[in-house]
């Protein structure tokens, strides 16, 4: 089994069409301890050993963070990673949200989520209603492609694909073998 780190979980778990539950054993990561986690802790400080995960799964995590807090967590990202791991990371794409924002379409539903319709101005500030009854839920800061792809090059994360498709940005970074 290999074992993968799911941070900022929320009450889910990881996609199975991802991560098969027969190669992959979950490890469920988050500040809230509400939705009962594994471990409750923050993604800027993490307290596993280096190297202990194969690969670290954070979707839709990194928005809720302090602008200064995103390399502390990407360099958390990388500390965790084995040798040839590699990190799926999703943001919303801040691209789209600024390009419906400025046709005078912020308010109006860019696609459904499971809590609900979500707007452009939702993927600015976080879903309204989430965020009203749950601090963690607002967003702290946004990307483009172009400022997720530096940011995880910056925590030395060698970027293998990313994905701008379906109003968010998903990249997948791999920790070299021969990163230090």
């Amino acid at each position: 089994m290999l074992n993968a780190l799911h941070v900022g979980c929320g009450p889910a778990s990881l996609p199975a069409y991802v991560f098969p539950p027969s190669v992959w054993r979950e490890t469920r990561l988050d500040i809230d301890p509400a939705v009962a986690p594994d471990v409750v802790a923050s993604i800027v400080d993490m307290p596993f050993a280096s190297g202990a995960y194969a690969a670290v799964y954070s979707s839709h995590n990194l928005e809720h963070l302090a602008p200064h807090e995103v390399p502390q967590a990407l360099a958390e990202f990388f500390r965790v990673l084995m040798p040839n791991g590699f990190a799926m990371v999703s943001v919303p794409d801040m691209g789209l949200a600024a390009a419906r924002i400025a046709e005078g379409r912020g308010d109006a539903a860019v696609y459904d989520a499971p809590c609900g319709p979500i707007t452009a101005m939702d993927m600015v500030f976080g879903h309204a209603g989430m965020r009203r009854d749950n601090p963690f839920m607002a967003h702290r800061t946004g990307f483009t492609a172009e400022t997720l792809r530096s940011a995880m090059e910056v925590a030395g994360f060698r970027v293998a694909d990313m994905d701008t498709s379906n109003y968010a940005l998903t990249v997948v970074g791999v920790r070299d073998g021969d990163s230090a």
